[in-house]
């Protein structure tokens, strides 16, 4: 869903998203979920959001997918088509969000395969599912 600032903003204030953040001079934001009972929810979301998360949530499962160096992440955004600035602000960003996601004890992912990624990702979610005590860290 695609909203005005304003719109955006009030949705943030009034409880709408399960985290929310500015991003390189975007907003984002992930509507409350509101799940089957016994289904997991799946967050594709920065570290600012998976900290908001993690303060409502302390048993989330944090994934930190990397790419497996900045010059190939680099290059996976000029792939996708980002502007040379947007690019550049991912980049700036990279390693702080590295250490917050260190700070989150998030497990880290390194996505140099997808296949792979996808198999360690699909692996830590099973597993998590069980840890009788939902203790996920």
């Amino acid at each position: 869903m695609f909203a005005g600032e304003a719109e955006f903003r009030a949705k943030a204030t009034a409880g709408g998203f399960v985290e929310w953040a500015e991003i390189a001079g975007n907003l984002y934001g992930t509507p409350q979920p509101d799940p089957p009972p016994g289904c997991d929810v799946l967050l594709e979301i920065d570290v600012q959001g998976a900290a908001l998360v993690r303060e409502s949530h302390p048993e989330a499962l944090c994934v930190f997918v990397e790419a497996p160096s900045a010059r190939e992440q680099e290059s996976r955004l000029r792939r996708r088509g980002d502007s040379e600035r947007h690019i550049a602000a991912r980049l700036a960003l990279a390693d702080s969000e590295r250490t917050l996601a260190y700070e989150l004890n998030a497990i880290h992912v390194v996505n140099d395969s997808l296949n792979e990624a996808v198999a360690a990702v699909r692996y830590l979610i099973e597993e998590a599912r069980q840890e009788p005590s939902g203790d996920n860290e």
